[in-house]
């Protein structure tokens, strides 16, 4: 037990016997010690309204907030203190906020249900007690668990979950919680085994089959996750969530009348349901229909102004303009301190495009670094993990590996890989060359990430190299059947054609397993001017994922780490990967094309010059982009802002910018 970890107790255990004066002492000096110490803080806060200092304490909340934005105890605190002083409309918003973030926190279900009963909301109430009643019923190991799943301390929670699994075989909600770290860590194949294995022994609950439609749509098997959508909306056709989910999985195998229909009949029920007119915005957007895509998501914020989603996915449209009105309503929304901390976010990135367009750089980037700030503040990256994982890349992926592994592998030559740093031009260079009549363009694939992490096993903390140490050891036959089960697992998103591209930016980290178990693959590396390029990371909100783009600093450092593990991938296996800079894309595009196409040993044809016209569905934030012709005047973009950028600058390094020049 650590130091820190030992203090804690012994606030704990002066808490319990209630010498609040003491543990405030001792919590406080925590505190100066380490101004992040969010467990002092909080057991700081907790004593104060023991004590009944509540002014004292609810000035300690927003410290809590700034660290860890998600925090659900911290919620709850703010919801107790609250309803100590009879602030019930307080106390209720405080205790939903909490069980959003956390919604293991029985305590703050049981006080939503008293707040309920007294304003008559009697269903509400009912709800709310079933909740504390369900989680009541739970192991307290698995209360715990879920605590620590929720408060991002996903290893402790693994091993706690499994440690109960070993005794307890067959528990459904610890398989289900289990698959949920295994989700949350990348290990999605462990994931579904564990659901699927579930709803065997449990085929009647519910939740099971909404978590493992998720798992399978992250698993990108659509078709799967379908079926099991089909299910549920059969058992209740009437049923909005079921109509919803089923909705979004017909979207996501691509047919879109289906998933209208759907919402629409959600929509008739719900009317102003502001996540259903948002997911038809996504919809729409990926189906092309761009002014149906505005309507809806006007639509959304329009039933509630707060909802933060509506304003990014008009802002994610890349062409839309916000009008006055609207920016003001996102300023105002900004002010608050209701609102959720996602649609703080939304409204934040959002407000950056809109004052970009305006030409007010200025402006636009403190909206910019603020959406990252708070993006940072949740995430749980840290760059030099992320330089360390890339170094072991490099220091054991050798030449000698290679010679001595090489040729194992499955021999097919169906896989093309478009890897690099997102916002590189990997989108457009998927368009270009899935335009190609023997070309079939697919997603951003998770199974190399998949089998990576796989391959760590246990060993997933910083620094272990496990992973990529195995790979020296694998025998021939493992690593042809990792092969062999890529394009098996593949072959759904695929079509007819003889190849398919797989654009997974991250797989740049795995080119030395790619090369091992797909030895014919082809390897594209898109690139893109440093500045641009991690200017371009840092503006755009991802959906989950890509986490290093959240501050200048971290995007610098890993397009720097990045470059260099590319330099000895070009050295250690020489030929293999063709480099393709956007810049020379933009200038020449049909010299470019035709470089691709003779690499990948295809025929030239003209309608890869004419990529805009391919009609396909493109669910990236690039998607509007490369429905049009190429245009020069996005390149230097980067330059309006470069008055805010030297953070960038020196975190690329001379080396970087030398070879980058601007």
């Amino acid at each position: 037990m650590s130091n820190q970890e030992q203090t804690h107790k012994n606030i704990q255990n002066l808490m319990r016997g209630r010498q609040f004066e003491a543990a405030v002492k001792l919590a406080s000096e925590c505190v100066e010690n380490n101004p992040k110490d969010i467990e002092a803080l909080y057991m700081q806060a907790v004593c104060l309204r023991y004590m009944k200092r509540f002014d004292e304490a609810e000035k300690l909340l927003p410290s809590i907030h700034a660290l860890s934005p998600d925090f659900g105890r911290a919620f709850q605190e703010e919801g107790h203190n609250a309803r100590d002083q009879g602030l019930w409309d307080s106390a209720l918003l405080a205790y939903q906020k909490a069980t959003t973030s956390n919604p293991a926190l029985i305590a703050s279900w049981r006080e939503q249900a008293k707040i309920l009963h007294k304003k008559n909301r009697i269903q509400d109430a009912r709800q709310a007690i079933a909740q504390a009643d369900r989680l009541a019923k739970l192991p307290p190991e698995l209360v715990t668990v879920t605590h620590l799943i929720h408060e991002g301390r996903l290893l402790k929670a693994e091993e706690l979950c499994r440690y109960f699994l070993q005794n307890n075989l067959h528990h459904i909600e610890a398989m289900r919680l289990l698959a949920d770290i295994g989700a949350r860590f990348g290990i999605l194949n462990e994931a579904d085994f564990l659901l699927e294995s579930a709803i065997e022994f449990d085929p009647e609950n519910i939740q099971l089959k909404l978590d493992y439609i998720s798992i399978l749509r992250k698993r990108q098997k659509f078709g799967a996750s379908l079926d099991v959508a089909e299910e549920l909306y059969k058992r209740d056709p009437d049923s909005p969530l079921f109509q919803s989910h089923l909705a979004i999985e017909n979207m996501q195998t691509g047919n879109y009348e289906r998933a209208f229909e759907l919402f629409n009949e959600v929509l008739e029920k719900h009317p102003n349901d502001p996540s259903t007119l948002t997911s038809q915005g996504h919809a729409l957007k990926t189906f092309g229909k761009h002014e149906e895509a505005v309507k809806s998501y006007q639509s959304a914020y329009k039933a509630k102004a707060d909802h933060g989603d509506a304003y990014f996915g008009l802002a994610n449209l890349k062409t839309y303009k916000f009008s006055d009105e609207e920016v003001q309503q996102m300023l105002g929304l900004t002010e608050r301190r209701d609102i959720r901390f996602m649609d703080h976010v939304h409204l934040c990135f959002s407000l950056g495009k809109a004052y970009e367009d305006r030409k007010n750089f200025e402006k636009a980037f403190e909206f910019y670094e603020r959406g990252n700030d708070l993006k940072c503040v949740q995430s749980r990256y840290k760059s030099a993990h992320m330089t360390m994982e890339l170094e072991a890349q490099s220091d054991i992926c050798t030449a000698e590996l290679f010679q001595k592994q090489g040729g194992k592998g499955f021999p097919v030559q169906d896989p093309i890989f478009i890897v690099g740093l997102p916002r590189a031009g990997s989108t457009l260079l998927e368009q270009i060359i899935a335009s190609h009549s023997q070309v079939d363009g697919t997603l951003e694939l998770p199974n190399i990430l998949s089998l990576s992490y796989r391959l760590k096993g246990k060993h997933r903390a910083p620094g272990d190299r496990h992973y990529p140490q195995i790979l020296h050891d694998l025998p021939a036959e493992k690593l042809e059947a990792f092969g062999k089960q890529f394009i098996e697992d593949t072959r759904i998103h695929r079509q007819d054609a003889p190849f398919f591209i797989d654009k997974m930016p991250n797989n740049f980290r795995h080119i030395g397993l790619i090369s091992l178990i797909l030895p014919n693959a082809k390897i594209i590396d898109a690139r893109r001017h440093p500045m641009a390029c991690c200017f371009s990371g840092f503006k755009q909100l991802f959906a989950e994922g890509q986490e290093f783009t959240y501050g200048l600093e971290q995007v610098g450092q890993y397009y720097r780490d990045y470059v260099a593990l590319m330099d000895h991938w070009d050295e250690v296996l020489p030929g293999k990967i063709l480099r393709v800079q956007y810049e020379d894309v933009v200038a020449d595009t049909e010299t470019q094309v035709r470089r691709v196409l003779e690499y990948l040993d295809l025929p030239f044809e003209e309608a890869c010059v004419e990529f805009h016209k391919t009609k396909r569905s493109v669910r990236t934030a690039s998607s509007e982009q490369v429905r049009q012709p190429i245009f020069k005047s996005g390149l230097e973009q980067w330059r309006n802002f470069e008055p805010w950028l030297d953070p960038l600058k020196e975190a690329l390094g001379p080396e970087i910018m030398k070879r980058y020049p601007i």
